[in-house]
């Protein structure tokens, strides 16, 4: 029985500054932000838009097509928590009318933590076949203005639902796995945007990425020559490139430098227009390679690393399945995408700077998002999401 993504959607906020007006700002070559990063738009999440609206309406085409009942578990990874004991998903659950005998948890563990579950309702589904499980990423990227994060930041969700026999991509059993305790990014309860340490997390990622690679090859007889496409982690869509680059080279690739770009190019044109939207970052890029390669991947197999700072990384792999492109929302995501709207920089400010109670203030919302969901109050330290 083969196990993996069945069905896969994504949704980003309506907003965006486009890189160039931040440059022309700090009075910087755009090309710094362009081609030394690699990204050229970040979204920016509407007033009435957090996590779990963005969750929800990554999940409704999914939903609408399977029915709520259908969904035996939902997963929901996010280092964008909104409450410290309260599962965001619950709040997902009820938007999406699934079935009262529907599990539902939230797991962190920085941006890795939406392939841990993956994994896991990979595994909950080989337990118990005819189970099918939500998952869901969704993060809203944050640095404090005028600090070399600011043009990486960034928000997105992605949902996938894992199922036997699959229709876009079964899952290998086989990982890679590496842990490490060390400080590249962190986001202590007192503060609302992360701290990084940049070089080094380029560091930790690339030394993460050779250990949980060594560790793949322990468990698989695959070789690298044996990947067509790999998905990698997009903190910003350069890194992506430095880090196939760093495999390649680990692997005493034998292809040229334009080959080599190939295999992550289509894995790109999402992050570039969205940016960082951590937890849910890879599965984007799966989606963008899914709806913008020209060629059919059908039984193309795809190497993934999934690195969350702190560190947890893991490499696996998956095989596209015949047929795949039946079941994508390649237009839905291209519609989405073209109907963003540009805001200049005073509107990004007014953006980054909307009120987030902290300390229970009562706050209602004005209707600025044009998805299914919102944030429609704040009131007595309760969250009132309300559909569209």
């Amino acid at each position: 029985m083969s196990v993996g993504i069945d069905e896969i959607s994504f949704y980003t906020s309506n907003y965006f500054l486009d890189l160039r007006t931040l440059a022309e700002m700090q009075q910087t070559d755009p090309e710094k932000y362009y081609t030394g990063i690699g990204q050229e738009k970040m979204a920016m999440a509407a007033p009435d838009e957090d996590i779990v609206t963005m969750a929800a309406n990554a999940a409704l085409p999914i939903v609408e097509r399977i029915g709520p009942d259908a969904v035996t578990t939902l997963l929901f990874a996010t280092e964008t928590g909104i409450d410290q004991s309260k599962a965001a998903g619950v709040y997902v659950h009820r938007l999406l009318g699934l079935g009262s005998r529907c599990r539902v948890v939230e797991l962190k563990q920085a941006c890795y933590s939406a392939t841990a579950a993956v994994q896991m309702a990979c595994a909950l589904v080989a337990r118990k076949p005819d189970s099918k499980v939500l998952v869901i990423a969704s993060d809203i990227a944050r640095y404090d203005l005028n600090t070399p994060g600011e043009a990486t930041q960034g928000c997105g969700a992605v949902a996938m639902l894992i199922s036997a026999d699959p229709r876009i991509v079964v899952i290998d059993p086989e990982v890679g796995s590496y842990t490490e305790d060390v400080m590249d990014f962190w986001r202590p309860n007192y503060r609302s945007n992360a701290l990084v340490d940049g070089k080094y997390s380029t560091k930790i990622y690339l030394k993460a990425l050779k250990k949980a690679w060594e560790y793949f090859c322990e468990e698989s007889r695959s070789s690298f020559r044996d990947f067509n496409y790999f998905c990698y982690h997009l903190p910003f869509s350069r890194m992506a490139q430095k880090a196939h680059q760093h495999l390649a080279k680990l692997c005493r690739c034998t292809l040229d430098a334009a080959e080599i770009e190939q295999q992550i190019a289509d894995t790109l044109h999402y992050n570039q227009m969205i940016g960082n939207s951590y937890t849910a970052s890879m599965y984007i890029g799966l989606c963008s390679l899914l709806d913008n390669t020209k060629e059919s991947l059908s039984g193309k197999r795809i190497g993934f690393f999934s690195y969350g700072s702190g560190c947890v990384a893991e490499f696996f792999s998956g095989t596209v399945v015949d047929g795949y492109q039946d079941q994508l929302h390649t237009a839905a995501h291209a519609s989405m995408l073209s109907a963003r709207q540009e805001v200049n920089y005073d509107e990004y400010l007014k953006l980054y700077h909307y009120p987030d109670p902290q300390g229970g203030e009562s706050l209602v919302l004005p209707h600025s998002t044009t998805g299914r969901f919102r944030l429609a109050a704040i009131s007595h330290h309760k969250r009132e999401y309300v559909p569209c």
